[in-house]
C-alpha cells in the first residue's frame, strides 16, 4: 500500500523570504510497495517539460521515477501506459543497470553497479529540460552528474512526477522540485536535508514498518534464536550459550558439524562479541565490531573458513595500517557482505551462503529436520525448517507455534500440487525459478503463483508476477483472470488483464468460450473499461448473453433468442439474470442499425426481458427523433476507441485502408500515402527502378514491380511489407493483390500481421493457390477465424515457395496491395 506524506516544492520566492521553510526539518517519508506508484498532486514541475526533482531513496533495486502529463493511479505501471511519458529506473536488473524508457520503450540501458543502497538512504537528482534528461547522485542537483541523454523528439508536456517501484519496497524522503536550470544550485543549498541511515531512532515508523514487513522473511530472524536450532556454542570464560543452525553454518563455511546429533561447540578463548559478529555476518550479511576485535574476528573466520569475512577483515586492517593509525578500541567498524560477490552462486538474500551447498543439502537430505508429505500420493520431500521458515511466515508459525508441527519432523500437505511445490522448494534454496515454470504462461506457473501467495513467499510471488506481466496476451488473459481475481496482491496483473481483454474484446469473446467463467466483478470491469474496443455493439450484446447464459459453446443473440421461445429468463439465466439486467445498460443500442433494432424489437428477448425491450425502444426513439431522457448518457455516444469499418466491396475499389490513408484519413484529396508518409512500404530487396514502394499503393498499373529474394535463416525469402503507422492498427478481414505485367505468378505464400514488425502471425496461408493466372490480374481473399479479430500495425506478403517463372522463381511480382477491415 502506498502511504502519502508531506512534500515541498521549493522556489526562489519560498526559499529566501520565508526563513521558517529553511529551518523546518523534512522527516516525512513515503513507502512505495512493489508494483505501485505514488502521485502526490503537488509533486510537479512548474513549467511543463522543464524541471528537476531531487530525493533520497532506500531500495535494493529499481528506484523508478515516472514523468508524465497527468497524474497516474496507485496501481499505475509504466509498461501499460499509452500516454507519452519518460521513465528513469535507477538500479534495474538487480541493481546493475541504469535505464531510461520513452513511452514504455527502452532507449538507454547502461551498466552501473551498486546504484541503489538497501542499508542507507542515497541522494539522487533527475533533471528534464526540453528532452535533455540528466541524472546525478548527491544532495545538490547539477553536481555529480552520472548520465545524460537527449531525446531527439522531446516530450515537452511532462509535468507530474510519480515515485514507483518494481518488485521490492522503495522508501523515498526529502523529495523536492526546482526549476531545471543550473543557476538554481545556490538556492538548492539552502534546503535543509537531514541525513538518516536505516535503523536510526528518528526514522519514521511508517517507513520502518513498510520495509520491515517486506523484510520480515530471511535468516536474520533466527540469529541466536533457539527456535529451530540444532546446535549451540559455549563461548568465553562465562560459558555463555549461543544457539545456531547447522545447515546455515555449513552452507557458509566449514564448521565440521555432525548431521545426526545436537552438538555443543566450546570456544573458551573467544569473546561473545566476536562470535556474535561472525554469526550476524552469516545470518544477515552485515555486522559491526570494535576495531580492537578485528584480528580475533579474522582468526575465528579463518578457523571456520568463512573466507569472504576473512578478506573483509584483512582489507579493513590494511586500510588502518596504511593510514598509520592506531587501532581504536572504542571505534565500531561496519562490515557488509560485498555486493560484487553476490553472484549466481550465493544465497539470494545477499548473504555469504553458498547456494550450491544449499542445493546439495536439499538433494542429499543432509542436516534435514523435516519430511514433507506432498499431494495425494504422499511423496516425501526432505527439507530444512530454517530455510522454509526464513522465506515463509506461515511455515515459521507452523514450526514455532507449539502445535504438533512444532515438535514433529513430519508435515502433510495433501491439497498441494506436487510439481509446483517442488519448484517452490527449489526456489527457496536457490533464489531462481525453474526454467520449466518460466516458459511462458502455463498451469504450472499459475499454481506456483497461488502457492507463493498461500505460503507468503514474497519474492517468488513477485517473480511469478513479473513473468505474467511480460507474457500476457489476448489468449492468456481469461485463464489468468480466473485464477488471480481472488488474490489482492495481484491487483496490477488483474487490471492489466482486464485492459488487454477490453482492447481485444472481439477476439477474447469469440476465440474461446472461457470468458463465461470470469467472475461478475472482472467481467463488469471489462465491459465498463475506458479502453473497450469493439467493431460492433452487437458483439457486446452477444458476449453479455453468453456470459449470463454460462454457455458451453459460442453463438450469437439469434441462438439465445431461439432458446427463449420455449423457456423463461429465470430458467435460462438462473442466478445471473440480475446481472443481465445490469449489463444490458452497458450495450450502446443507439449505435446499432435501425434494421437490427427492429429485429430486436420483434424478438423473444424483447418480449420476455423488460430491460432489453425498454433499451431497444429507447434506441429506436432516439434514432427517429433524436430525443431521449438520458441525452448525456454514454449509451448515446461512440466509444473513444472504436474502429472505423473499411470493408471490401470489389477488386480495386476505394474502400481500403491504404486508400483511406492517402486521403489523410478522409480529410483531403487522395495523395499517394507513401509520398505523404502516412504509410511505409518496404521490400525484401533494396529500392530500385523495379522495386518502388510507392507503386504498391498507387492507382496506376505498373508493368514491373518486383521484391527480390534475400537469405533469412538459411532460406530464400521474398516479401512486401506495409507499416500503417505507430498510431494505427487494423483488424484485417480482406486483402487484395494485383499481378504486375510478368508471368511470375505466386503459388505459395503467407499473408501475415505483426505488432512490432518482428514477430509475425499468419492470417492466411496459401498452398498451391492458382488464383492469379494472368498478368495484371486482381485477386482478393478473406481472412477468417479468430485471427481476423486481432489488430496489427504491420502486414506483409511472404513467399514460401517459388513462382511459376523458372528464370527468377523467387521474385515477388506484385504491383498493388490493399487491406480491409476495422481500422483505428
Amino acid at each position: 500500500m502506498v502511504h502519502y506524506q508531506q512534500y515541498s516544492e521549493v522556489s526562489k520566492e519560498e526559499l529566501f523570504p520565508q526563513r521558517e521553510m529553511m529551518e523546518k526539518k523534512q522527516k516525512k517519508f513515503l513507502t512505495v510497495a512493489p508494483f505501485e506508484c505514488a502521485w502526490p498532486n503537488d509533486l510537479r514541475f512548474r513549467e511543463a517539460g522543464r524541471g528537476c526533482v531531487a530525493f533520497d531513496a532506500f531500495a535494493h533495486n529499481d528506484v523508478t521515477v515516472v514523468f508524465r502529463e497527468q497524474v497516474g493511479s496507485q496501481h499505475y505501471h509504466y509498461k501499460r501506459d499509452n500516454c507519452p511519458h519518460y521513465t528513469v529506473i535507477i538500479g534495474s536488473h538487480r541493481n546493475k543497470r541504469l535505464k531510461i524508457e520513452v513511452d514504455g520503450k527502452t532507449v538507454v540501458d547502461a551498466a552501473g553497479v551498486g546504484l541503489c543502497c538497501s542499508s542507507a538512504f542515497q541522494s539522487y537528482w533527475i533533471s528534464i529540460y526540453d528532452g535533455l534528461i540528466s541524472i546525478g547522485k548527491g544532495r545538490y542537483p547539477f553536481q555529480n552528474l552520472c548520465f545524460q541523454w537527449l531525446d531527439s523528439n522531446p516530450n515537452c508536456t511532462v509535468q507530474y512526477i510519480g515515485l514507483s517501484s518494481w518488485d521490492k519496497h522503495v522508501g523515498y524522503r526529502n523529495v523536492n522540485v526546482l526549476p531545471a536550470t543550473p543557476n538554481h544550485l545556490s538556492l538548492w543549498k539552502h534546503v535543509d536535508f537531514v541525513e538518516h541511515d536505516f535503523g536510526e531512532d528518528d526514522l519514521e515508523q511508517e517507513l520502518e514498518d513498510g520495509i520491515a514487513n517486506y523484510e520480515s522473511w530471511g535468516l536474520g530472524k533466527f540469529l541466536e534464536n533457539w527456535e529451530l536450532s540444532d546446535m549451540f556454542f559455549i563461548v568465553g570464560k562465562e560459558e555463555r550459550v549461543v544457539p545456531a543452525h547447522k545447515l546455515v553454518l555449513e552452507a557458509c563455511g566449514d564448521f565440521c558439524l555432525s548431521s545426526s546429533v545436537e552438538e555443543a561447540v566450546h570456544l573458551p578463548d573467544i569473546s561473545y562479541s566476536v562470535l556474535h559478529a561472525l554469526l550476524q555476518y552469516i545470518y544477515t550479511g552485515h555486522t559491526q565490531i570494535l576495531e580492537s576485535d578485528l584480528c580475533s574476528l579474522k582468526s575465528l573466520s579463518l578457523q571456520y573458513k568463512v573466507m569472504s569475512l576473512v578478506r573483509q577483515c584483512e582489507e579493513i586492517l590494511e586500510r588502518i595500517m596504511s593510514n598509520k593509525q592506531l587501532v581504536d578500541s572504542t571505534q565500531l567498524v561496519d562490515i557488509f557482505y560485498p555486493s560484487w560477490l553476490q553472484c549466481s552462486k550465493t544465497f539470494p538474500y545477499g548473504l555469504p551462503i553458498d547456494r550450491e551447498r544449499l542445493e546439495r543439502f536439499l538433494s542429499t537430505g543432509e542436516y534435514s529436520d523435516l519430511d514433507l508429505y506432498v499431494g495425494v500420493h504422499d511423496i516425501v520431500l526432505r527439507s530444512h525448517k530454517v530455510i522454509l521458515g526464513s522465506w515463509s511466515t506461515p511455515f515459521t508459525k507452523m514450526f514455532t507455534n507449539g502445535m504438533r508441527e512444532s515438535v514433529s519432523s513430519v508435515v502433510c500437505l495433501k491439497d498441494v500440487p506436487l510439481e509446483a511445490f517442488k519448484i517452490m522448494l527449489e526456489f527457496m534454496y536457490s533464489g531462481e525459478l525453474n526454467k520449466e515454470a518460466t516458459e511462458g504462461i502455463n498451469t504450472l506457473l499459475l499454481q506456483l503463483l497461488l502457492l507463493a501467495d498461500e505460503f507468503g513467499v514474497t519474492l517468488l510471488h513477485q517473480e511469478c508476477c513479473k513473468i505474467l506481466l511480460e507474457c500476457l496476451s489476448e489468449d492468456s488473459v481469461c485463464p489468468i483472470l480466473q485464477v488471480i481475481s481472488s488474490i489482492p496482491s495481484c491487483k496490477l496483473i488483474e487490471e492489466t488483464c482486464e485492459r488487454i481483454f477490453s482492447m481485444h474484446f472481439d477476439y477474447c469473446t469469440t476465440a474461446s468460450i472461457d470468458f463465461v467463467m470470469l467472475d461478475e466483478s472482472s467481467f463488469s470491469n471489462i465491459l465498463q473499461h475506458t479502453d473497450l474496443t469493439v467493431t460492433s455493439e452487437e458483439r457486446v450484446l452477444n458476449a453479455i448473453l453468453l456470459w449470463c447464459l454460462q454457455a458451453r459453446e459460442l453463438c450469437g443473440w439469434e441462438a439465445v433468442n431461439e432458446l427463449m421461445v420455449n423457456s423463461t429468463p429465470e430458467m435460462l439465466f438462473g442466478e445471473r439474470l440480475e446481472s443481465l439486467n445490469e449489463f444490458l445498460h452497458l450495450v450502446r443500442f443507439p449505435l446499432l442499425s435501425p434494421d437490427l433494432l427492429n429485429k430486436f424489437e420483434q424478438s423473444s428477448l424483447s418480449q420476455q426481458i423488460p430491460t432489453f425491450d425498454h433499451l431497444v425502444k429507447e434506441a429506436l426513439r432516439f434514432l427517429e427523433f433524436e430525443v431521449t431522457d438520458f441525452q448525456g448518457s454514454q449509451r448515446f455516444q461512440h466509444r473513444k476507441s472504436s474502429f472505423k469499418e473499411l470493408l471490401y466491396i470489389c477488386d480495386g475499389d476505394s474502400n481500403g485502408v491504404l486508400y483511406f490513408a492517402g486521403t489523410s484519413y478522409g480529410k483531403h484529396q487522395w495523395v499517394n500515402p507513401v509520398l505523404s508518409k502516412r504509410v511505409i512500404i518496404t521490400a525484401s530487396s533494396p529500392i530500385s527502378r523495379c522495386t518502388d514502394p510507392k507503386v504498391l499503393v498507387s492507382r496506376n498499373f505498373q508493368g514491373t514491380s518486383v521484391a527480390g529474394p534475400q537469405m533469412e535463416g538459411g532460406r530464400n525469402a521474398s516479401w512486401w511489407m506495409v507499416d500503417i503507422g505507430p498510431d494505427h492498427q487494423l483488424m484485417c478481414n480482406y486483402y487484395t493483390l494485383r499481378q504486375d505485367g510478368s508471368r511470375a505468378f505466386i503459388r505459395r505464400w503467407n499473408f501475415q500481421g505483426s505488432l512490432d514488425g518482428k514477430n509475425w502471425t499468419n492470417l492466411r496461408v496459401h498452398e498451391n493457390d492458382q488464383t492469379i493466372c494472368k498478368p495484371g490480374q486482381f485477386a482478393s481473399w478473406p481472412i477468417t477465424g479468430s485471427n481476423a479479430l486481432l489488430p496489427f500495425r504491420f502486414f506483409r506478403v511472404l513467399m514460401t515457395g517459388p513462382t511459376t517463372d523458372d528464370t527468377n522463381p523467387w521474385n515477388c511480382c506484385i504491383c498493388f496491395l490493399e487491406l480491409y477491415g476495422y481500422f483505428r
